[in-house]
């Protein structure tokens, strides 16, 4: 199994979901991420004859674009997620939820965001008003100091959800479970860029928008076009308050929730034909396998490899 697979508990959630009792290998590369085109990172390393199993057409079609091929659209591992939590019984029964939930632009454990958050609290203020606030960061941002407590002293509650992952160490299998609580808690999802929240947050019926200073990453990639690419592709979802059933039809279609598999055709599609299965095709178990990964619940590594380290290590583990 490559090691983007298991970020955020994808492979978990996909392994529960086909009623497996162990998580096996996945014989492809499933996008864990959205972006603004196929949702892998920018010079991911492919190796042939393994297919992408990406969450959309939308994805496909931005991959095709880009001359990459040998993509399989299988739906995101949140949309499947959300059916076995229910969602649509959950909306009917007309939840209460209070407050936004903040998602700021994120960097990673190579490259950091530039920009003000003191600023973007003025912005959230002005526009918010008076409501609870959530702050999440990602966990690289939770653990610089200076960054969470900017939030924290403005009278934000701050969270994270967790950790990624990497190399199959310290992944927070429970972090899309997480994520999915905190989003039904809120009746809004904001984020000053499009991001795999904002989709997600209209997935579960929240009010979303996209707001405030974009900030920028270091280095940023040339490919993934900056601030400036999604305001030209999608300028619609640019505005503190997204249309609810405009939202709502993005989200269906960068999620592909109109495309979900069935259990039988993702262990086909995963090449999970002869995994061990759950008695009662739910949860998971150890397995006793070889090929079973087990989960290390250890903090986020304190040092990271460079890019090129890691994808060195990536290729010689796909």
């Amino acid at each position: 199994m490559h090691t983007a697979n298991h970020y955020y508990g994808h492979a978990h959630v996909m392994a529960q979901y086909a009623g497996l009792a162990e998580v096996p290998r996945i014989w492809g590369y499933l996008q864990h991420g959205w972006n603004t085109v196929d949702g892998y990172a920018v010079g991911h390393q492919f190796t042939d004859g393994f297919t992408k199993l990406v969450w959309s057409e939308a994805c496909a079609r931005r991959g095709w674009q880009l001359g990459l091929r040998d993509y399989m659209v299988v739906g995101a591992p949140f949309a499947y997620l959300l059916e076995m939590e229910r969602q649509r019984e959950w909306l009917a029964s007309s939840p209460r939820r209070e407050g936004t939930i903040v998602y700021p632009f994120h960097g990673w454990e190579q490259q950091h965001v530039l920009g003000s958050h003191a600023h973007y609290i003025e912005e959230l203020r002005a526009v918010e008003g008076d409501v609870p606030i959530t702050v999440c960061l990602y966990w690289n941002e939770y653990r610089q100091d200076h960054v969470r407590k900017v939030y924290e002293q403005a009278g934000f509650r701050v969270i994270t959800h967790g950790y990624r992952g990497f190399m199959w160490k310290g992944t927070d299998t429970q972090f899309l479970h997480k994520q999915l609580a905190e989003l039904r808690r809120h009746s809004r999802v904001v984020s000053n860029r499009i991001s795999t929240a904002i989709f997600y947050g209209a997935a579960t019926g929240a009010d979303v928008g996209i707001y405030g200073d974009p900030m920028l990453l270091e280095a940023e990639r040339a490919q993934l076009g900056g601030p400036a690419k999604p305001l030209r592709l999608w300028p619609e979802l640019h505005t503190p308050h997204i249309p609810r059933n405009l939202a709502a039809q993005q989200a269906r279609l960068e999620l592909g929730t109109d495309e979900l598999l069935s259990p039988a055709e993702i262990r086909q599609a995963f090449g999970w034909q002869h995994a061990l299965r759950s008695e009662r095709g739910e949860g998971l178990e150890t397995s006793p396998t070889g090929d079973s990964l087990s989960e290390d619940s250890s903090a986020p590594p304190a040092t990271l490899p460079t890019d090129d380290q890691a994808a060195q290590l990536e290729e010689t583990t796909a």
